[in-house]
């Protein structure tokens, strides 16, 4: 059992924290038993896994998960080393380093809803949108370079597993964005500004552009932009959540491409 927070494998784990680290190493954290379930289940191998095999087994899911992770071969950690590791607090007995998928210049099928992110720097937004995405049917999320960092430990743990299903297509400038969504009109969200969200056909291909939270769309989105969608809103605030906007379009567009393929909407 590694004891030490001294120890070479221990000190690369943290240092994984750092967003120039994660690129260059290509390598990226997931804490807890929930997280790394759903990595195993996509079908991703951990290339280090740092257990403290007291806190695993006291849940049946955590001895279930700490079996499944003997294939790699997990190292014990104590308690202590595992919370210097970690970013969180209580990492809930288990962290694994994982490979960031490989960067596709052309990704091929997007899905009939692209997702664009646009200068967003909160990592908890950014986690939350990527899991209401993943959770709407969105297969792309397309980030550009002043976004926060969609690998970092926060993004990760906000998305709850959203990382093993999405096409991520990080630091992509805009003259690479029009390429990508070529034909496809281009929706930018906007508080106060366009059509109502509902008002849009989501059933045809499209691509939503999501701003940043505190300046909203970049000048390139808007003059990117086909159109802009806002969420008429009964009460006083001026605006919503960057992330709670988001989910609000991607699940009318879900709602609307049910309802067009018969899919009964109780």
């Amino acid at each position: 059992m590694i004891t030490s927070t001294s120890n070479e494998k221990v000190k690369y784990v943290r240092s994984l924290r750092r967003a120039e680290v994660r690129r260059q190493e290509r390598s990226f954290i997931v804490e807890g038993v929930r997280l790394v379930e759903e990595a195993l289940r996509a079908g991703l191998q951990p290339a280090l896994v740092f257990a403290n095999l007291d806190q695993m087994e006291k849940t049946a899911r955590g001895r279930h998960l700490l079996a499944r992770l003997q294939e790699f071969h997990p190292i014990a950690v104590s308690e202590r080393v595992l919370e210097y590791a970690a970013e969180t607090v209580t990492p809930q007995g288990v962290v694994a380093v994982l490979p960031m998928p490989a960067v596709e210049e052309e990704p091929g099928d997007l899905g009939p809803l692209a997702l664009v992110l646009d200068g967003l720097r909160d990592p908890g937004n950014v986690g939350t949108i990527l899991r209401s995405a993943e959770a709407s049917g969105v297969k792309a999320v397309i980030l550009t370079p002043d976004c926060a960092d969609v690998f970092s430990p926060k993004v990760v743990r906000a998305a709850m597993g959203a990382h093993f299903r999405l096409k991520l297509l990080p630091e992509r400038d805009w003259t690479n964005i029009k390429h990508l969504l070529k034909h496809r009109p281009i929706w930018v969200a906007s508080a106060g500004q366009g059509v109502s969200y509902f008002q849009v056909d989501w059933t045809r291909e499209a691509g939503l552009v999501v701003g940043s939270e505190a300046a909203g769309p970049s000048q390139e989105a808007q003059n990117a932009a086909t159109g802009f969608v806002q969420i008429p809103m009964a009460g006083e605030a001026e605006s919503l959540n960057a992330a709670i906007a988001a989910s609000v379009i991607m699940f009318e567009a879900l709602r609307q491409r049910m309802a067009g393929e018969g899919v009964k909407l109780d």
